[in-house]
């Protein structure tokens, strides 16, 4: 009888607000294993303010999407697949699909970020506790799990006493893309000035500051360098008219906004990416992105995708956030060393191209599902998604990150 389980389609269902272009890789890697099983229900429409950024619509483009929000019998078809499916995932969307779900006990995977961004101080406001303890603590002795999409997510939900040893490592899986690493790195090495890159949205706690900081102390101490930075937003004014004060411009160039093409092409180029978010980055997908371009990178621990993704001198290096010094050392590091920024560089597209991907994601899911839908003990994935994710705490993490090879 479980072999016959086993041999039979999965019904799989995927809840979030509306698809995006960093979910849809894995949502047609599932499509491919499972075919019909995979469903993704998109539970509103797209922001007109996304659409207006250049955001499409995929909503309206697969066979798989069940768009709630258009009709009555959609979400009928929704609210059945809520509690019929085998296996439910659920990002960011309404609580009501889950009830009749989690009282009939079914394996679901809670698709989270953390919940701490601000500061460990927010779960301590009385609504949001009460909420946090009713849809998240209540249910720890039931088939629910948590899907970590960073490395803070499961120390954050340890606090309240919510899905201890039921975490697994999970994230956004942006298209793998192949290289021939030897055409890549010829690409990289094409001028002979070293190419610094920085891409995201101009708001505070992105920090695109430090590159302007970092910018002045390269060229003081003397260092050949360009850096090219992407994106637009509030602090732009002020960005520039700081790199004109400074008298940075030789050095630093603004490039507006641009499409996701465009940006994979600039981190083809780019020897050194740097990612400086706080906290408040969640996961930050520019990560996967520049790794599999094959840059050598320097990130914040503080970002929820890097714990996951770097490991410190082996495929990337981390700097302590709150040490603006720290990142300095790293970037000096790379700029003085190009046999270091190439090994990082190549370990970096071998994670994305190899392990941290959307098939892998699909595989691992898979896998996972099946082991607890019949109850097997299998032996746990080792790296990847679906992996274990410690219950590591934000005091720690930077320790954890650099100590941990």
């Amino acid at each position: 009888h479980q072999f016959h389980f086993l041999e039979s389609p999965m019904k799989i269902s995927f809840f979030s607000n509306f698809l995006n272009h960093h979910q849809l890789p894995f949502c047609l890697e599932m499509q491919k294993k499972i075919g019909n099983g995979f469903s993704f229900i998109s539970t509103r429409p797209i922001s007109e303010e996304r659409l207006m950024m250049g955001y499409t619509d995929i909503n309206q483009q697969f066979s798989f999407v069940t768009r709630a929000y258009e009709s009555s019998l959609n979400l009928e078809k929704a609210k059945r697949l809520a509690v019929e499916s085998d296996v439910v995932i659920i990002g960011t969307s309404p609580e009501k699909y889950l009830i009749e779900r989690l009282k009939r006990n079914k394996i679901t995977f809670r698709y989270r970020e953390r919940i701490c961004k601000k500061g460990l101080w927010e779960i301590c406001a009385p609504k949001r506790l009460y909420s946090l303890l009713k849809w998240h603590t209540q249910y720890r002795n039931k088939n629910i799990f948590l899907l970590c999409a960073g490395a803070y997510v499961a120390g954050d939900y340890a606090m309240i006493g919510a899905y201890k040893k039921k975490c697994f490592k999970w994230g956004y899986f942006p298209e793998a893309i192949p290289h021939n690493l030897e055409n890549l790195f010829s690409l990289k090495n094409a001028s002979t000035t070293i190419q610094i890159l920085w891409c995201g949205r101009f708001i505070a706690w992105k920090h695109p500051e430090k590159i302007l900081h970092l910018a002045k102390h390269l060229r003081s101490n003397g260092y050949g360098f360009k850096i090219n930075i992407i994106g637009t937003g509030q602090l732009e004014h002020k960005l520039n008219s700081h790199i004109e004060k400074m008298n940075l411009a030789q050095h630093v160039s603004i490039l507006g906004s641009m499409s996701p093409k465009r940006v994979r092409g600039y981190m083809e180029k780019a020897n050194i990416y740097l990612f400086t978010s706080d906290y408040n980055e969640g996961w930050g997908a520019v990560l996967n992105e520049s790794m599999n371009s094959g840059c050598a990178v320097v990130a914040s621990h503080a970002i929820g995708s890097v714990p996951f993704l770097l490991k410190h001198d082996i495929n990337g290096l981390i700097y302590h956030n709150d040490q603006v010094e720290d990142l300095f050392e790293q970037v000096e590091r790379l700029i003085a060393d190009q046999a270091l920024r190439e090994k990082l560089g190549r370990n970096a597209y071998h994670t994305i191209y190899e392990t941290w991907n959307a098939k892998m994601a699909a595989e691992n899911i898979l896998q996972l599902s099946r082991s607890l839908l019949t109850g097997n003990q299998h032996a746990p994935i080792e790296n990847g998604p679906c992996s274990i994710a410690m219950d590591i705490k934000q005091w720690n993490m930077y320790s954890h990150c650099v100590n941990s090879i």
